[in-house]
């Protein structure tokens, strides 16, 4: 399991024109599911989205996670992230989940987050066209690996 967050001041997702999650301050998750990914990854890559150190303490240096800010979190399913990029000009898919395995394991990281984080969860629609709006505080982006 992948996911490249960005530290956001503000973030939303849309499905047909309607806004179906959005956040203020916080990080916005965009996650790839590998085939083999399992609990195992769900529970690490829960714990590392609200832990990772990347907003500014008193001091001004990246040590507090998403939990000790209270910030929100935007969760969106991105198979993609997961693509084979590595020859050609076109990207393949076999490194990615199929679909059938890739749902319940978002769904269970979803879920996850939501009983660790006070701060808020929200997501984007599994499966469907998507458009993320963002705006990237620092720019602060980094690819977590479960």
């Amino acid at each position: 399991m992948l996911a490249l967050i960005q530290r956001v001041t503000e973030a939303s997702v849309r499905v047909d024109g309607e806004t179906v999650g959005a956040i203020g301050p916080g990080l916005l998750a965009l996650v790839g599911v590998e085939p083999g990914d399992g609990p195992a990854q769900v529970e690490r890559m829960a714990r590392r989205l609200l832990g990772y150190r990347v907003f500014a303490d008193a001091e001004g240096r990246m040590n507090l996670g998403l939990s000790a800010t209270g910030g929100g979190l935007l969760l969106v399913s991105q198979f993609t992230l997961a693509a084979d990029t590595a020859s050609g000009m076109r990207p393949g898919f076999s490194t990615a989940a199929p679909p059938a395995q890739a749902e319940p394991l978002f769904n269970d990281l979803l879920r996850t987050c939501r009983q660790l984080h006070a701060g808020g969860v929200e997501t984007g629609r599994f499966g469907a066209h998507m458009v993320i709006s963002l705006t990237n505080d620092g720019p602060v982006t980094f690819l977590l690996r479960s």
